[in-house]
């Protein structure tokens, strides 16, 4: 595995987990205030750990037309 894609992933995994941490204070009931801010930084992991995967994946696009132009 690439840099990048370990780091993407890492990225929408801790997403996850920020998500699930909303979900448990949400349902609590008590400090919604904290799951919404939980809920945004879910949020904001996900972004990064998408436009990290668009980055590689853009990438490996980039070099396989490369090597098509080479041949």
């Amino acid at each position: 595995m690439k840099k990048q894609t370990i780091r993407s992933t890492v990225f929408c995994v801790a997403a996850a987990l920020f998500y699930v941490a909303a979900i448990l204070t949400f349902a609590g009931g008590n400090h919604t205030s904290t799951g919404a801010v939980w809920l945004c930084l879910g949020s904001s992991f996900l972004c990064l750990g998408a436009t990290g995967a668009r980055k590689e994946r853009e990438s490996e696009e980039n070099k396989e037309a490369e090597e098509k132009d080479e041949k």
